[in-house]
């Protein structure tokens, strides 16, 4: 794990002992800070040491602390912990501030942090792939892989790659990127922010915490990209899709999105002095991540792809404009009321398959569009979708929604999805 002197004999308050709730606690003790910690459930509770005291941050005096650490799915515009530290004068802070202040302690490396609405988590696994073939010593954390203060330091020379959301972004203020990264904005998680001019400027506070010297690599495809872009004083590289070139070679970074994907990747990778070489290398090996344009099998010539990471419209409508002939399964816990972002890309679908709480909603705004089959639950529009579909035809799990009607988490959807294709006749 990470420690630090940064944190010898100071004093922290842990809201939430999820993973990285868990490994702060750990990093905080090892490195001989006095660490108070709590979470709802018992059993999260029962795994802390005999070294921490388990009180709940809301229930005690806070006058002293040196932050209190929450985890980035506290809503600070609604949790009481918010105002409790404001008054006490005590900074509400993520693991990924902890790891900011621990740098200095660190071997020289350096850091790239990766935000966007949509495509952080396949460009973060795609610049970690392209250091690691290169040869550097690598690792990818925040909102990705394992807890980053949970993780051994890298040696000397190594390039820590954090895909950041708009949350854990809230809760640093010194992690200062060598190269920092916006992808696209579009509206998401406007019920943390005072509407989406507060999420975009969430986003923008990754280029406002950078040094001078610093690298930014925005892909103004967007006009709040744009705008951001605009506002930037430092060394900033502008990256289009179409500077990806030609994405032949590259089975699992298809599609326009991927397009985008890449070619901030390149850029990034370009701005770390890599060279040519390993980049290409990169991109044509790159596996891709599970449950994101996954291609789980290919039976009867039919071809059936997990993209259970889509969980919002926008998410969705670049699996859609990547298969000419797709028989679309939709729905779960829906973020929106429309599909407008997918619109575009109605003319790819053969037919649509919807499950979840917004079967019903679903199925009314494409019926005039394209053949609907209401199927309620996962399997059954698995069966329903590989019975209609054609040899050279896809079968495309991309939700367009939350999972949590059915299912712990898109993880577990899109594993769901992997083994209905599986129990197939």
């Amino acid at each position: 794990m990470i420690v630090s002197d940064a944190f010898a004999g100071k004093r922290y308050a842990v809201l939430g002992l999820a993973r990285s709730g868990l490994a702060t606690v750990g990093a905080l003790v090892a490195s001989g800070a006095h660490v108070t910690a709590w979470d709802e459930r018992a059993e999260a509770r029962a795994a802390l040491g005999a070294s921490v005291a388990i009180a709940d941050p809301l229930a005690i005096d806070l006058a002293g602390f040196d932050g209190v650490v929450v985890s980035p799915g506290v809503p600070l515009n609604r949790h009481p912990i918010a105002q409790k530290a404001r008054d006490a004068g005590v900074p509400v802070i993520g693991d990924i501030e902890l790891f900011a202040q621990a740098r200095s302690g660190l071997p020289a490396h350096k850091v790239v942090g990766i935000t966007g609405t949509n495509g952080k988590s396949t460009t973060t696994a795609l610049i970690h792939h392209i250091a690691k073939t290169a040869g550097l010593p690598t690792t990818m954390g925040g909102n990705i892989g394992l807890p980053i203060l949970g993780q051994d330091p890298l040696a000397a020379g190594g390039v820590y790659v954090l895909e950041l959301s708009s949350y854990q972004i809230d809760l640093t203020h010194s992690l200062d990127c060598d190269v920092a990264v916006l992808l696209n904005i579009t509206p998401d998680h406007l019920d943390r922010y005072d509407g989406f001019e507060g999420y975009a400027a969430s986003k923008e506070r990754l280029f406002a915490l950078q040094s001078s010297g610093h690298v930014a690599v925005i892909a103004t495809e967007d006009d709040p990209s744009r705008a951001i872009a605009s506002r930037v004083n430092h060394r900033l590289l502008r990256v289009a899709g179409a500077d990806a070139g030609d994405q032949g070679g590259w089975p699992t970074l298809q599609g326009p999105h991927n397009a985008q994907n890449a070619a901030v990747a390149i850029a990034v990778a370009r701005a770390l002095g890599i060279g040519e070489e390993a980049i290409a290398a990169a991109l044509a090996s790159y596996p891709g991540l599970p449950h994101r344009m996954e291609r789980v099998a290919t039976r009867n010539g039919v071809l059936f792809v997990n993209d259970s990471k889509a969980t919002n419209p926008t998410s969705t409508a670049p699996a859609l404009a990547a298969y000419p002939a797709i028989h679309w399964i939709l729905g779960g816990r829906a973020k929106t009321n429309e599909l407008d972002a997918c619109a575009p890309h109605f003319g790819h679908v053969r037919a649509a398959y919807t499950i979840g709480e917004s079967a019903e909603m679903f199925a009314g705004l494409l019926r005039a569009h394209m053949p609907v089959s209401i199927c309620g639950d996962l399997r059954t529009a698995v069966a329903r979708a590989a019975d209609a579909a054609r040899p050279g035809e896809a079968v495309l799990l991309s939700p367009a929604c939350a999972s949590f009607d059915q299912f712990t988490d898109y993880e577990a959807r899109g594993e769901a999805f992997r083994v209905a294709v599986e129990a197939l006749a």
